[in-house]
C-alpha cells in the first residue's frame, strides 16, 4: 500500500532561478513563489465577543472588520474577504493545521473553517516594477496611495481569479488557485519580460 505523502508546487513546470539574480535585476523585479503555506477560509460573526476572543487566543489577533484590510497575529494573518468571511494564512510554510486548531475553539460559535492549503499557492512580486507587471492584467488601481501596505483585494489577473495583498516597500502578494497557478505564472513571466533578465524565472522561497 502506498502511504507516503509529499507536497508538490503547482508551478513545478516553470523552472526556478538556477543562479541568483544580479542585484540590479532583483531591485527591478523579483517573482517569488511561497508554496506550502497553511491556508484556510473562515466564516463567522466578527461582532460576536466569543468569536473574536477565540481567534485572539488562537492566532494572536481578532479578525479585521474594515473592508479589504489585513490583521497580523503571531504566526498567521487574516485578510478580510467579506462581512463574515476571512482568508487565514500562515506567515511561514507549515503543514495544514488551522482547521484542526480553530474548529474546537469555535464550536460554540456560528462559524466554520475549511482548510484550502492544497488548493492555492502564493506568489510575491517584489521590486520597483512589481505593480507595473500586475497592472498589465489586473483592473484595480494599484498605486501605493490607493492600495497600500495592510490592504487586500479580490480581483483577477487576466483570466485567473486572485486575491492581492499589498506588502511593504511596494511589493504585492498574489494568491491564486492551484488550477490557475501555471497559467498565472506564465502570464506574469510574459508581462515581466521587459523588466527581467533572460536568466530570471519564478523563484521559490
Amino acid at each position: 500500500m502506498w502511504t507516503e505523502t509529499y507536497q508538490e508546487s503547482p508551478l513545478k513546470g516553470l523552472k526556478p532561478v538556477q543562479s541568483p539574480a544580479h542585484a540590479g535585476d532583483a531591485r527591478r523585479l523579483r517573482i517569488v513563489e511561497r508554496p506550502f503555506l497553511d491556508l484556510a477560509v473562515l466564516r463567522g460573526n466578527a461582532r460576536s465577543p466569543g468569536f473574536a476572543s477565540a481567534l485572539e487566543r488562537s492566532l494572536g489577533t481578532a479578525p479585521p472588520v474594515a473592508p479589504n484590510t489585513v490583521a497580523h497575529g503571531h504566526r498567521h494573518l487574516l485578510a478580510w474577504m467579506g462581512p463574515d468571511e476571512w482568508w487565514v494564512q500562515s506567515l511561514a510554510p507549515s503543514l495544514p493545521s488551522l482547521e484542526g486548531t480553530l474548529r474546537p475553539v469555535l464550536q460554540a460559535e456560528s462559524a466554520c473553517v475549511v482548510d484550502v492549503s492544497s488548493g492555492y499557492t502564493v506568489l510575491q512580486l517584489l521590486g520597483e516594477h512589481a505593480r507595473e507587471v500586475l497592472a498589465k492584467g489586473c483592473p484595480l488601481d494599484l498605486h501605493p496611495r490607493v492600495f497600500g501596505a495592510g490592504q487586500c483585494a479580490q480581483s483577477h489577473y487576466f483570466k485567473a481569479g486572485v486575491m492581492l495583498r499589498a506588502l511593504d516597500a511596494g511589493g504585492v502578494e498574489v494568491v491564486v488557485r492551484r488550477s490557475f497557478a501555471d497559467y498565472a505564472g506564465r502570464m506574469l513571466l510574459d508581462a515581466a519580460q521587459e523588466f527581467m533578465s533572460p536568466n530570471q524565472r519564478i523563484e521559490r522561497e
